[in-house]
């Protein structure tokens, strides 16, 4: 099907008018019956929008150009369980047991192919082939990929120095760190107050790094916020939902 006949059907299933639909995408009537009839298509961020209000991905809005699978574990991605981010957005990249709410479920490659198995073994496949197949298939996933970029040790020899490294710092208050998750940076990402009253963000929302969140010691309000890579080593403080954050240490590796 054409984009087009999509955003039709997926509007008369939904028993919006043209002005209703348009009202919910801040767009004119006449941007709706363009769409329909094929004469422009909506951008970027009006697809964003259409995905969010009719539980489709873009890659459905758009005729599914693509042919998707999970990035982290192989899998075919259907609209069902292609993950989503917390405001509600798609994120096509990963399925849903993969990827959910900002946070990464595997960042040990073993892990994964040892809970895959028992859900992928039949008659015609063993458990040994199917293992093959998976060490073989997961390094050229992109979610893999990253892990390279993080240096060239093996990725939980890498995490444990980093672990060392931020408990080396003995920083008051922090509790011992035993274990750090990837996380997706626009969740670890706050804004900081600096002298001047200005506020900033210092890292990069769409990059990967590894970190936790931890209870501080001696109780309270606040937490503390690591994040790390291969770069940098950073902990903060803040309060719930990450306002008022402080940064405690910044180390350069």
């Amino acid at each position: 099907m054409k984009t087009k006949d999509i955003i039709l059907g997926l509007r008369t299933k939904a028993k919006f008018s043209q002005e209703e639909l348009a009202e919910k995408l801040f767009v004119t009537r006449q941007a709706v019956s363009r769409w329909e009839t094929g004469e422009t298509t909506p951008n970027t961020e009006t697809l964003l929008l259409l995905s969010k209000l009719f539980d489709v991905s873009v890659n459905t809005l758009l005729g599914s150009p693509r042919k998707l699978i999970c990035q982290c574990c192989g899998m075919p991605l259907e609209d069902e369980i292609i993950s989503k981010e917390e405001d509600g957005m798609f994120n096509e990249e990963y399925c849903k047991w993969c990827y959910t709410d900002g946070e990464y479920t595997y960042t040990d490659m073993d892990t994964l192919i040892e809970y895959c198995i028992p859900h992928m073994v039949d008659e015609n496949h063993s458990e040994e082939e199917l293992r093959a197949y998976m060490q073989e298939m997961l390094p050229k996933l992109n979610y893999w990929k990253r892990y390279e970029s993080l240096g060239e040790d093996h990725f939980e020899e890498f995490k444990e120095k980093l672990i060392g490294e931020i408990n080396a710092l003995k920083i008051e208050g922090l509790p011992h760190v035993r274990n750090l998750n990837a996380l997706v940076g626009k969740f670890v990402n706050p804004e900081y107050t600096l002298p001047g009253g200005n506020k900033v963000k210092f890292l990069d929302d769409n990059a990967t790094y590894l970190g936790n969140e931890l209870e501080c010691e001696f109780g309270g309000d606040r937490c503390f916020g690591i994040v790390a890579n291969m770069d940098f080593i950073l902990v903060c403080t803040y309060g719930e939902g990450g306002k008022d954050a402080d940064i405690v240490v910044y180390k350069k590796r």
